[in-house]
């Protein structure tokens, strides 16, 4: 329920213009505005912010809220509050008391989910044409200044001191559509208004040199993640980019699936790549998450994570061809103590990597929070030679096990094994192989149909299974899209 303030707050901000308000109400009313989508009313609060920082995670308190009210409009409002107190002529160093609005985490909403919301891509975008809109207004400010202040000597006067700007701290999405304004913005706003600090960078299909220079116009000091998925660079185009991250003291997330790279062949070459790799990674000291998903990296894990100066505590290894020794190299490195997130999805655990994954999870057990084994072709019996290690993992509050070829008999074996995890709060499960039907060579709507049927009976066993031994609190789940995967920064 609501608190009485909640409920006035809302009142208030359904009923513009605002009458004068203490400091105090800023936060709740800002709060109210969001989430019954008040543009307007957003936009009278950021003019006459009170603080000199506006953090909206903070305020919003809770995801969902972005999530159950699609924001764009109301986030678009909060970047013109700021972009028109900017630009007011009248501007003075006290007037305007904001100077860092903080964007970063906010939820991505995806396009065709919630298309009225805003996603982190155009958000970026946004942002960009606020940057350089600024900066365009203060360039022809400071000509117009310059020309109405000559003396009589023919030399400008000192330029009258800038009011101070606003810090802009977000996160950054950008691919080819997008690439040419934010560079421009990062390149014109550095000594502008209005300034981008960057928290985490994800770029998508760009090339190697277009990443390094918009790597280059960041911050050092705020970057903490950058995420390079499906750019296609290869050994080649790493090594023209990772040099480009040892300016950031504070990167310790590095996300690099789908580089298309493949080692799986030795030769010269990537013999030469992957120490390079090696070295570059090793000058990373505050790294401690790496995902190298669909990189083919048979044989050879020990010799690129052989440099890191620190054990990594999050691992995402999906579908990168690892053979035993890979694994075994794992199980015998300092990794394996600090592993808080591991993720094996897409490798055959059929057969001889089973042991050595075993073996592993033996070395992680006390540090593993998260565990992907999906798409591993794993029967019942490999999960029962696994079940023993999965106990001892007491602190496990994910386990995924999507696209395994498990039984009903099995999977409420691991139901009833596992609730005594305390911690465990999520799990998703293949749908039982026993109760799927029979392959047909056409799909049609009554099979469809008789699968949700199904579905909705076997979600219904486990739940029962799960309110019977006191752990209603854990989710079992044949939906591999249907929850948030725990990100490195919130383990």
């Amino acid at each position: 329920m609501e608190s009485l303030l909640s409920l006035s707050a809302r009142r208030v901000a359904s009923r513009p213009p605002l009458p004068p308000l203490p400091p105090d109400l800023f936060p709740v009313l800002f709060g109210a505005a969001l989430a019954t989508r008040r543009p307007l009313v957003l936009r009278e609060l950021v003019s006459a912010w009170p603080f000199p920082v506006l953090h909206l995670q903070r305020l919003l308190g809770r995801q969902e809220l972005l999530r159950d009210h699609p924001c764009k409009l109301c986030l678009q409002a909060v970047i013109l509050a700021v972009v028109a107190q900017l630009r007011r002529p009248d501007a003075a160093p006290g007037g305007f008391r904001l100077r860092v609005l903080d964007m970063t985490g906010l939820p991505d909403s995806a396009p065709g989910r919630t298309p009225t919301g805003m996603s982190v891509w155009s958000g970026t975008v946004a942002l960009a044409k606020a940057c350089l809109e600024l900066s365009k207004h203060q360039r022809e400010f400071q000509r117009r200044g310059s020309k109405r202040h000559k003396g009589r000597s023919g030399t400008a006067a000192a330029a009258a001191p800038q009011p101070p700007g606003v810090d802009v701290h977000a996160d950054l999405f950008v691919n080819g559509t997008s690439y040419g304004i934010l560079r421009d913005a990062l390149r014109s706003g550095a000594a502008g208004p209005l300034r981008l600090k960057c928290r985490e960078f994800q770029a998508e299909e760009l090339s190697a040199a277009g990443i390094a220079a918009l790597l280059e116009s960041l911050d050092p000091a705020f970057l903490r993640r950058v995420d390079l998925r499906f750019n296609n660079l290869g050994l080649t185009g790493l090594s023209v980019i990772l040099p480009h991250l040892s300016r950031f003291p504070q990167l310790r997330s590095l996300k690099l699936q789908y580089s298309n790279v493949d080692v799986r062949r030795p030769t010269p070459e990537s013999a030469i790549g992957i120490r390079c790799l090696a070295g570059q990674l090793g000058m990373l000291p505050s790294l401690r998450e790496l995902n190298l998903g669909s990189s083919r990296l048979s044989g050879n894990l020990r010799q690129i994570l052989c440099d890191l100066r620190a054990p990594l505590e999050s691992l995402e290894l999906s579908f990168c061809s690892l053979l035993p020794a890979d694994l075994a190299f794992l199980s015998q490195s300092s990794h394996a103590a600090s592993l808080k997130r591991l993720d094996l999805s897409g490798h055959d655990f059929s057969q001889g990597l089973l042991e050595p994954l075993r073996l592993l999870l033996e070395e992680t057990s006390a540090s593993l929070l998260h565990l992907d084994l999906m798409e591993c072709r794993m029967a019942d019996a490999q999960l029962a030679a696994l079940l023993p290690t999965l106990r001892r993992c007491r602190r496990l509050r994910f386990l995924g096990l999507y696209g395994n070829s498990l039984s009903t008999a099995a999977l409420k074996d691991l139901l009833r094994q596992t609730v005594e995890l305390p911690d465990l709060r999520l799990v998703v499960y293949p749908f039982p192989a026993d109760r799927a039907p029979p392959e047909t060579s056409g799909w049609n709507s009554e099979e469809s149909s008789d699968l949700e049927d199904v579905s909705v009976k076997v979600d219904a066993e486990f739940a029962g299974m799960l309110a019977d031994s006191g752990r209603s609190d854990v989710v079992w789940t044949s939906n591999p899209y249907g929850h948030k995967d725990l990100d490195f920064f919130s383990l």
